[in-house]
């Protein structure tokens, strides 16, 4: 497996463990009052939004060529560092 191959499949891994948090704080979210609720729910689209766009940069990094995917790789990154970011901070709001 080549260098390629291989963060993309990182990757890919680390968004489908980010879109099981997601689900799991969605179910969640459904037992708070409707204003908490309704701040959440606010945050988990946002966190959404997030794996969706590192979802699109991986897909862009798999069609691309060798030299074109070393370039890509730094937005997925972003992306990924992002989303790691806001799953964090939805982690911690859930444990208070």
């Amino acid at each position: 497996m080549n260098l390629k191959e291989a963060y993309k499949k990182k990757a890919a891994a680390e968004l489908e463990l980010a879109q099981a948090r997601l689900v799991e704080f969605r179910a969640k979210a459904k037992n708070f009052n409707a204003e908490a609720h309704l701040n959440y729910a606010k945050q988990l689209d946002e966190f959404e939004h997030g794996i969706e766009t590192a979802k699109g940069k991986l897909k862009e990094l798999g069609e691309a060529g060798e030299e074109a995917w070393e370039k890509l790789k730094d937005g997925v990154e972003s992306a990924l560092r992002s989303s790691s970011n806001a799953l964090k901070d939805i982690a911690d709001k859930f444990k208070d």
